[in-house]
């Protein structure tokens, strides 16, 4: 195949490629939102009990978590596009993996293999962006993938409500398959080549960083309830991290992209894409317990109230892709942040019986300022690195969404074991808090041009 032009694709090979890499990100996002819904079925069908169930999305969210680095390491040697075929198949072949299993562990083993395949895919898409679009245009390419995204996590639910209302859980997997086959098939066609680096792979880092990145999200989701196992996996991706960025600081094309962080551009925007992931974690994970247990409403209440925000970033940020093309990527930004402040300070002082109106547009807001933030600072991420360094950048980018997840995602637990009356309004007010440090971080940061 030849390779790409200098400056992104010609149409209508652009397209095919968007609509390649989009599908492969939709199968990635809506594989890890349906299993929390078919959990409890998955428990029952399985006789398991929910505290093994939960594996069945632990082991695909570390997964995940500890290849993303590796393979976009590898994206740079091999090719961006190759590395993201090989994880598309690997992905189609655990979904068929996943939808046979008759017993947890065989579940469990799929899963595992089906992150390293969606890590694949998630590692490289960025990167993959940065070859497709023209320079001009990258901002509304980085839009429309935030758009994908946002609309996939807000669907997710009423998707695997839907199938599992006809069919057992196993067809939530195989549904993946048909369309994996047709973007390995689109992929091989259309999707660009990228430049090779000429290093070889370091497998000892790779390894180190599996191990860092692996025990801190296992550490952070038992931090709420410490015990000897948490306190272990962080123990170990503590040496892990100190042996790795040692072994890196060294290296002129490092796995762990030290030499990025270097960046003032780079590091900012980092540090802001996990401070922000880290707040709408908060969110998501506090909300729900209000909306029933505080305000008394309905799941199918709580779902509604839950929507405006997925949904609305996933009409805006194509329009702040584009608007981070023609003006300046740190503004829309930082002016997105500041939108997300305060919808979330508008949270906070929800009066005491709220309508669902008043919930509604509070997280609308905050989904708005979310929209106006992702997509420019995603680009920001990507460019301010060199393009032979595209895959470190978007590991890192990956990286960061996923461990501000994580992070948010714990820091609620720990407040509902210290401050359980108050840890709805404590988690509402701190993630305003990392909300406003992520916008400084943004209005600081030096501005970069594609």
């Amino acid at each position: 195949m030849s390779g790409a032009a200098p400056d992104g694709l010609a149409q209508p090979r652009q397209f095919w490629a968007v609509f390649t890499t989009g599908l492969g990100l939709v199968m990635a996002v809506l594989t890890g939102t349906i299993a929390n819904i078919a959990l409890p079925t998955i428990a029952r069908d399985l006789d398991v009990s929910p505290a093994s169930a939960i594996w069945v999305v632990n082991a695909y969210q570390v997964s995940v978590t500890m290849t993303l680095l590796p393979l976009a390491a590898l994206g740079e040697i091999l090719g961006f596009r190759r590395v993201y075929l090989v994880g598309l198949v690997v992905f189609t072949v655990a979904s068929v993996a996943c939808a046979l299993a008759t017993g947890l562990p065989a579940l469990i083993v799929a899963r595992v293999v089906q992150g390293v395949g969606a890590a694949g895919v998630m590692s490289v898409n960025s990167a993959l962006l940065r070859f497709i679009y023209p320079r001009r245009t990258l901002g509304r390419g980085f839009g429309i993938n935030a758009m994908i995204g946002s609309a996939t996590g807000a669907l997710g639910p009423s998707v695997a409500s839907a199938v599992l209302a006809v069919a057992p859980w196993a067809y939530l997997f195989a549904l993946n398959v048909p369309f994996g086959i047709a973007g390995v098939w689109l992929g091989w066609r259309m999707l660009p080549d990228s430049p090779r680096a000429g290093h070889r792979f370091d497998g000892v880092s790779a390894v180190l960083s599996a191990m860092a990145f692996g025990g801190l999200i296992l550490g952070i989701d038992g931090i709420a309830e410490p015990g000897v196992g948490a306190m272990a996996a962080l123990g170990v991706a503590g040496v892990a991290f100190w042996v790795l960025l040692r072994r890196q600081l060294s290296r002129p094309n490092p796995l762990l992209p030290v030499d990025l962080m270097r960046r003032p551009a780079f590091a900012f925007a980092v540090g802001a894409s996990a401070l922000s992931f880290a707040a709408q974690g908060m969110i998501w994970v506090c909300m729900p317990f209000f909306l029933e247990d505080t305000l008394h409403m309905t799941r199918g209440q709580t779902g509604l109230l839950m929507t405006p925000w997925p949904l609305t970033v996933a009409f805006v940020a194509p329009l702040a892709g584009r608007l981070s093309d023609r003006f300046s990527a740190t503004r829309v930004g930082a002016t997105g942040q500041a939108v997300m402040v305060l919808g979330i300070v508008a949270l906070v002082f929800l009066p005491a019986y709220p309508t669902m109106f008043d919930v509604a547009w509070r997280m609308s807001l905050a989904g708005i300022g979310f929209g106006l933030f992702n997509s420019p600072n995603n680009r920001t991420i990507i460019t301010a690195a060199p393009a032979a360094r595209s895959g470190g950048a978007s590991g890192m980018q990956a990286t960061a969404r996923l461990m501000g997840q994580t992070i948010g995602t714990a820091i609620v637990g720990v407040l509902f074991v210290v401050a359980s009356s108050g840890a709805i309004q404590v988690s509402l007010v701190l993630a305003a808090v990392l909300c406003t440090a992520a916008g400084v971080a943004t209005m600081v940061r030096p501005e970069v041009r594609a």
